[in-house]
């Protein structure tokens, strides 16, 4: 039986986030405090989630409300499995990409570092908000929050290419979500009551089997409504705002790609579908398997658009839109394997994607390349970069003992469970693809010989700031493939796998 702790503690993550900006702006004069602040907000953060793990892996869930809007409508905070999943990673992640921001903002003397390390700030406060939503109405907030703040990261040049990948950007996240989840959000109100999720249970959802029987269409509108408004899972046609973000500085892609945007969108679309709908609802209603559908269409589309980009940050996008759709593939197919893999996706994902655009932002700090095709011999120059670029490669391919094998696995596995030849089928392509567009870069960095560039002999590592937290991520993918259940265990404890 699930107990509910009644406690404010589910709040200090949110909390130790907010006032860190406040603290990072009143330290602004000096850089080293500055970002001295940053660390020390991480691991306070990190430590704060971290005691919230046992009360769960002991069945219970954290709960708060901090205060109501209306009757049915509150600001709540709770923290499950699937919490725990997403604010673990998020907070943890912080810490390496701070170090890393040091060497890349430093090394490039970049302006304007006080409002980025702010934004940065606040865009994890958005994440943790968003993994300890208890109902729709907080998690959105919070959604648009790390919308809101990411953009002045991604126009961080200011110049007319980052305008206009922002512009972007703003339009399709603020598009989607005002078009689409807003409206499915008062249709919840309407059809429910509330928009508290059914935590607990992933069997059933918020829509009982009344409100389903009497209203099954607007029900599946609903639903519908919910998948097209978070655009941040990145699923075709709402894809697009991602690639043409890769304008943003590389540490800012490793936090749309790996640690808060797209996270919290696969996170909101796996909340929503096992605790807003439920597996039975979602089943009875035929939900799961076009869903499904849409997210391998996409994961496969992807991988072969990634096969053609040069530029290693594009090619990169594009992978994190198939990799994506994993998350959303394996929750959507309904069974337990399935399920597990795609939760566990988020967090196996999250480390071997910011390994790998840490990896490209120490390669343009140290050398001012882009293009893949002006990579060959580089990994003789820079072992320790191309080192963990390829651990990250072989985990987004699912190979062992990396960690990206162990949740492919549970999500091939699950469509088969599923009977979904078509969408196994799918997975394979792609994995294939994955190969194609990764193994290229590893075989050009240490195996061809250097082109006929000037430079090449004074080539070297970026500075360890950078070198360390990208290896450190690497070694990290490579031990949670030897030992799983470090993040399998809040996915057991969520799903009562």
């Amino acid at each position: 039986m699930t107990g509910i702790i009644e406690s404010a503690r589910v709040l200090l993550p949110v909390a130790i986030t907010l006032v860190a900006p406040l603290f990072i702006w009143l330290n602004r004069a000096n850089q080293n405090r500055r970002e001295a602040v940053s660390f020390i907000a991480a691991g306070l953060t990190f430590i704060s989630v971290l005691s919230l793990a046992p009360a769960v892996l002991a069945g219970n869930i954290w709960k708060y409300t901090l205060f109501d809007i209306m009757p049915g409508i509150t600001v709540t905070f709770s923290a499950d499995g699937l919490s725990l999943i997403f604010g673990l990673v998020a907070s943890f992640l912080w810490m390496f990409a701070t170090s890393y921001n040091i060497g890349y903002m430093r090394s490039l003397d970049e302006h304007a570092q006080t409002r980025y390390y702010i934004c940065f700030a606040v865009a994890i406060f958005g994440a943790e908000g968003v993994a300890l939503s208890a109902n729709v109405f907080t998690l959105y907030l919070f959604y648009e929050v790390i919308t809101v703040f990411t953009y002045p990261l991604v126009a961080h040049h200011q110049d007319e290419t980052s305008f206009s990948g922002a512009r972007k950007y703003i339009v399709y996240l603020m598009g989607t979500s005002k078009l689409f989840l807003l409206p499915a959000m008062v249709m919840t109100y309407v059809l429910v009551g509330n928009l508290d999720f059914a935590l607990g249970d992933v069997t059933t959802g918020m829509f009982t089997p009344e409100i389903v029987a009497a209203h099954p269409l607007a029900v599946t509108i609903t639903y519908v409504l919910y998948i097209a408004g978070i655009g941040k899972a990145a699923l075709m046609p709402f894809h697009n705002w991602l690639p043409s973000a890769m304008v943003a500085p590389t540490p800012v892609s490793a936090l749309l790609h790996a640690v808060a945007v797209v996270k919290a969108g696969v996170f909101c679309v796996c909340r929503i579908i096992l605790s807003g709908f439920g597996v039975t609802v979602m089943d009875q209603l035929g939900l799961g398997i076009p869903t499904a559908m849409v997210a391998a269409f996409t994961l496969t589309a992807a991988s072969f658009i990634a096969l053609t980009k040069d530029d290693l940050k594009a090619r990169l996008a594009y992978s994190t839109v198939a990799q994506l759709s994993y998350v959303v593939a394996g929750v959507a197919l309904l069974t337990p394997m399935a399920v597990q893999g795609g939760m566990a996706h988020i967090a196996h994902h999250a480390f071997s994607k910011i390994t790998l655009f840490f990896a490209a932002g120490a390669i343009y700090v140290a050398t001012h390349l882009k293009k893949i095709s002006l990579m060959d011999g580089l990994g003789r120059k820079m072992p320790w970069t191309f080192g963990a670029f390829a651990i990250g490669s072989l985990s987004m391919i699912g190979m062992p003992p990396v960690c990206g094998f162990v949740s492919k696995w549970y999500i091939v596995n699950g469509a088969l469970q599923a009977g979904q030849l078509a969408i196994f089928l799918a997975f394979m392509l792609s994995t294939i693809l994955n190969a194609g567009y990764f193994l290229p870069v590893i075989y050009r960095a240490f195996f061809k010989e250097p082109g006929p560039d000037p430079h090449f002999h004074h080539y070297k590592e970026a500075p360890l700031t950078m070198v360390i937290p990208l290896c450190a991520t690497g070694a990290i993918s490579v031990l949670l493939g030897f030992y799983p259940a470090l993040f399998m265990d809040f996915v057991r404890v969520f799903g009562k796998f």
